[in-house]
């Protein structure tokens, strides 16, 4: 799915006693309006009417300076994989060079950017390389909608739950679909709109939840001040037709192997999503996900089969909530909202909740607002380093594991092609190969598409990594076993980014010109683009 990952850097200081923001003896009601808003209503300006100072917060979301960034994260559109074109700006300490190689074959490969707020969600969704706007077909479905937009329930409801997801995503593009800034992200993704009360909104989140035969509006206050993120924030990926409507979102958290933790608040999102959320089981999940075979078994699902080493490959999503549920934090119940919207006095008085959803790290404000509510003895300068050395640690591992991944790929890529005398059990070694090509991206990928660089959970994010180094590094070895060890030497002693250069600039215009694809080894499995001209510019047809 193309996305402009939202930012959701989380910003309170690891392991620091977080359980002083929770258990409390009785839970804040929940205030209630009668907004005079109609159930069916989707515009932010409209809310902007009744709710005049949160309407303005929210619109601190179209920020996209300096203004924004911290060490790891920005609110402006850079590229992630160019580590040595800086915008203008200059950029946070954040690129990776490879996400163009390890994408081949796939969308992401043509365009990938630091995420702007949510007010931009449509704008970037349209305007990003991974929608096809050089054709009438979009080459991805309206499931790509789904995290874009408040719409969607009514679009369902107008198609229908079998047909909706499948469509083309250019059918809801133009100006009398979806009205580009008001129609973003908003007040209706997560608020009722005839009283305000909290609302999962979500359909593929309501399904998960169905699932694990619960009901969202059982959920209490503080509960659902995560959950509405959680519509969202998570990993998913799009049904194949053996397994319900076809490119519907599904939430993958239907593996129950994990054994409750002690110690931890006894919240909705640990006592009943505390199975099948952690990387490992997600794995498991889509091992039988895929189309079913002619013996009536199912395939593994695949995102896309990489054209250089042949595997089915997964594409993470961006799993905050995930990776936040069994931290320090969502342990402690402290929820996305407290550190993301926390609260503010307006005219010395008012107490309101920020509606800039953004890292506390911005500002010392921010800070003082969201992390030094719970860890009231600590400076901000320490809060801040606190976290930046913790993202800092996750960062050179997931560089660590991006480089591996590469090697595995060509690996297997040499061995594949390998002419020389190849070992007795060749196959089984290369499919086992594969296998771990595809395990070590994915759990790379998990901490990769996650926004908050490991702090949402130091532990798992450096324990996933860790997996993902070991998994690739298995298929090196097995790649060397297949062809008998014949590459093994210069590839162990020539550093990957000789053996295989990044690829820093591509897209669709670049690939309908087959000359482009002699500009690096890896681009050569490419197959060229058709020469079109473009069809779509926002949400103006072109032709």
């Amino acid at each position: 799915m193309s996305r402009p990952i939202l930012i959701l850097a989380a910003v309170c200081a690891l392991g620091l006693g977080a359980a002083g923001c929770s258990n409390q003896a009785e839970e804040p009601v929940t205030p209630t309006y009668k907004t005079g808003l109609k159930a069916s209503e989707r515009s932010n300006a409209e809310f902007g009417k009744v709710f005049p100072q949160q309407y303005d917060s929210y619109l601190k979301n179209n920020q996209t300076g300096l203004e924004t960034q911290t060490r790891f994260k920005a609110a402006f559109p850079f590229h992630k994989n160019d580590d040595k074109n800086d915008p203008p700006t200059g950029k946070p300490d954040a690129s990776q060079p490879y996400l163009k190689n390890l994408w081949a074959g796939y969308p992401f490969m043509y365009e990938y950017n630091e995420a702007r707020g949510h007010t931009y969600a449509v704008q970037d969704i349209l305007s990003i390389d991974r929608i096809n706007n050089y054709s009438d077909k979009a080459g991805l479905p309206a499931t790509c909608w789904n995290c874009k937009v408040p719409t969607i329930p009514d679009w369902v409801a107008q198609y229908g739950d079998d047909k909706f997801w499948s469509m083309n995503f250019h059918d809801f593009r133009s100006t009398d679909k979806i009205d580009m800034k008001n129609n973003t992200i908003g007040c209706a993704n997560c608020h009722n709109p005839e009283d305000m009360t909290l609302a999962i909104t979500s359909i593929p989140l309501n399904d998960a939840m169905q699932r694990k035969g619960m009901d969202w509006k059982t959920l209490s206050r503080n509960d659902k001040r995560a959950f509405v993120c959680g519509q969202c924030h998570v990993e998913y990926y799009f049904s194949e037709p053996d397994h319900g409507p076809n490119k519907k979102p599904v939430f993958p958290w239907d593996n129950n192997t994990e054994e409750e933790q002690p110690g931890t608040t006894p919240t909705a999102a640990r006592q009943i999503w505390g199975n099948g959320l952690d990387p490992e089981q997600i794995y498991e999940y889509y091992v039988d996900k895929g189309p079913k075979k002619e013996d009536g078994t199912y395939a593994s699902f695949a995102d896309w089969v990489h054209p250089v080493s042949q595997t089915r490959m997964l594409k993470a999503q961006h799993p905050e909530f995930e990776t936040w549920y069994n931290g320090p934090h969502g342990s402690a119940g402290v929820t996305c909202a407290d550190c993301h919207m926390p609260y503010q006095r307006l005219d010395g008085k008012k107490k309101v909740s920020q509606h800039q959803w953004t890292s506390p790290l911005r500002t010392d404000e921010r800070i003082d607002n969201a992390c030094r509510q719970c860890h009231t003895d600590k400076t901000v300068e320490y809060l801040r380093n606190r976290v930046q050395t913790t993202q800092k640690k996750a960062y050179d591992q997931l560089m660590i594991a991006q480089d591996i991944s590469v090697k595995a790929h060509e690996a297997v890529r040499r061995a594949s092609e390998w002419s020389g005398e190849r070992a007795a059990n060749y196959d089984a070694l290369m499919a086992e190969a594969r296998e771990y090509v595809r395990k070590g991206q994915f759990f790379w990928d998990y901490v990769s598409a996650e926004n908050s660089v490991g702090f949402h959970n130091p532990v798992k994010t450096l324990n996933t990594l860790a997996m993902s180094q070991q998994c690739s590094q298995k298929a090196v070895e097995l790649a060397y076993q297949a062809s008998n060890y014949g590459f093994a030497a210069e590839m162990d002693s020539t550093p990957i980014k000789e053996l295989v250069p990044p690829i820093l600039e591509w897209s669709r215009e670049m690939q309908m010109n087959p000359a482009n694809l002699e500009t690096n080894v890896w681009l050569k499995y490419l197959k060229p683009l058709p020469e079109t001209k473009r069809v779509w510019d926002l949400q103006t047809k072109l032709q």
